[in-house]
């Protein structure tokens, strides 16, 4: 099992991003997440860390695959990915101050704009995938130091969610030998 999520959640032309105080990314926008807590299911992960990063309660995520990274060829990571949807009109005042970061809405047409630099570097290559495709992808960046260098994107099971057979089997056809099993 990955030990991280993310998830983006979506009014409107708008994403609810976090700008982070502490590693990693600190200083860059990026999604609402965090780590997935021993016994825990991935989805309910999910949930939790969205109420407790946000105070929102919501129950309808859209998973839509995963991240995962190596660092050098040879540090491997990874996260779950998540869409969630409110209503245009549903009302969260922003920026909110957090012990995470600073909360706000930013619109997508900023969040993937090529020369944005405060951003973490995968979102601008992996949002409009995740917006557009009802298919769920893994996502693998892989990083040279602080710098991403290539990403590749695949097609995956979106029955990984609930399935930790069919990830590990993934990842380990796929070359991901250094992933951890909860």
């Amino acid at each position: 099992m990955l030990k991280y999520n993310i998830c983006f959640m979506k009014r409107g032309e708008e994403i609810l991003l976090l700008n982070r105080e502490k590693s990693s990314w600190m200083g860059c926008w990026n999604g609402i997440g965090g780590k997935l807590e021993a016994n825990e299911t991935i989805r309910a992960s999910m949930i939790r860390e969205i109420r407790e990063e946000t105070g929102i309660e919501i129950d309808h995520l859209q998973f839509k695959g995963m991240i995962t990274w190596t660092v050098d060829e040879e540090s491997f990571g990874g996260m779950y990915v998540y869409m969630a949807e409110v209503p245009v009109d549903f009302e969260y005042v922003t920026p909110i101050r957090t012990d995470e970061g600073i909360l706000d809405w930013k619109k997508i047409s900023w969040i993937v704009h090529p020369e944005n630099h405060g951003i973490a570097t995968n979102i601008p290559h992996t949002l409009p995938m995740m917006l557009k495709d009802a298919v769920c992808y893994d996502h693998h960046c892989m990083y040279e130091g602080s710098q991403l260098r290539e990403m590749v994107s695949h097609v995956i099971d979106a029955r990984m969610e609930y399935d930790d057979h069919l990830l590990h089997e993934y990842l380990s056809q796929h070359g991901h030998k250094q992933f951890t099993m909860a």
